[in-house]
């Protein structure tokens, strides 16, 4: 096989999608010396629509369109994404190639007033982007005032400088990414908040057709992160997961043991569903689809039913 002269990879503008890109370039510059490794830096229409959520404008698909736009047409060889805003159900010609080395992938409480999420008061103000969150808040803390929070992390975390939010939810990993891993004042345990489908891992993105690309971007590949987020979105997949759905999904590998946990919610938090499955790594996307059914026969699919019903597609 011969090897890369010159790879662009497609990426978003926001400052942690920049990192997340050179990150790649980076270790592709480290494999392949000789090879020009170039950045294309794309707005998308999630990053344009601000005002508001996700799950009335699209979904997470709204990130991905125009960096697949370029990889049709030429001007990209691979697009980098964050795993949890890529959508589980990718048709040709696209494929998701390889999955990277896992970060943290827990949900992280950033505020100035207080240490914690049980420190909040009555009342309290918490922002947050994600559906999912919001369930999952409501639940724990039904005395809280969830509001939306969108934009990328710098204007997320001026909003609660500027007193708009008493405490806000990120990814952990964004944070710690881009320098701000200080702000976390406290990482939500799993119980606590169980993360999105994929949360905390990078994906790269290519065309089908490109059997060199896939070869090249081989090395990068993480074994244990990706079947760890094969039955996460095997879950999401099977459950018809979107931004309208408060989902989430979570495994951990444990030697040659998988272990997934997953829920579907109420957007108030009223009606939480909770599965779990252990299973061989090796079957991780059966296990997904597993717990996923577990979901439905102990109600989920009604909660989903009602969601689709009150929140009907774009």
């Amino acid at each position: 096989m011969s090897l890369p002269q010159r790879l662009v990879i497609a990426t978003r503008a926001s400052r942690l999608a920049v990192w997340q890109a050179e990150h790649v370039r980076d270790r592709l510059r480290a494999l392949y010396p000789a090879c020009a490794v170039e950045l294309l830096t794309l707005t998308t229409r999630g990053d344009q629509i601000l005002d508001r959520t996700l799950s009335k404008v699209g979904g997470k698909g709204l990130f991905v369109k125009e960096l697949e736009n370029a990889l049709l047409d030429g001007r990209a060889d691979l697009a980098v994404h964050s795993l949890k805003d890529v959508p589980v159900d990718m048709l040709p010609p696209f494929e998701l190639s390889t999955v990277l080395e896992r970060a943290d992938p827990r949900d992280a409480f950033v505020s100035n007033r207080y240490e914690s999420l049980l420190a909040l008061p009555a009342g309290a103000i918490v922002g947050t982007s994600s559906l999912r969150r919001e369930a999952q808040l409501r639940a724990a803390r039904p005395d809280l005032v969830v509001k939306p929070l969108r934009g990328n992390l710098d204007t997320r975390l001026g909003k609660l400088d500027q007193d708009e939010y008493d405490a806000i939810i990120l990814a952990a990993a964004g944070l710690e990414r881009i320098g701000y891993a200080d702000r976390i004042r406290a990482r939500l345990t799993p119980a606590q908040s169980l993360p999105a489908a994929g949360q905390g891992a990078l994906g790269i993105e290519i065309r089908d057709d490109r059997d060199d690309m896939r070869a090249w971007l081989a090395p990068l590949a993480c074994a244990a992160t990706t079947a760890c987020v094969s039955a996460e979105r095997a879950v999401s997949r099977k459950l018809g997961g979107s931004c309208q759905v408060p989902l989430a999904a979570y495994a951990e590998l444990q030697g040659s043991e998988l272990r997934i946990q997953a829920l579907v919610s109420a957007v108030d938090g009223q009606r939480v569903v909770r599965g779990a499955r252990a299973g061989l790594a090796a079957d991780a996307e059966q296990l997904g689809q597993a717990v996923a059914q577990d979901l439905l026969d102990d109600g989920a699919g009604a909660i989903l039913a009602e969601l689709l019903q009150d929140n009907p597609l774009p």
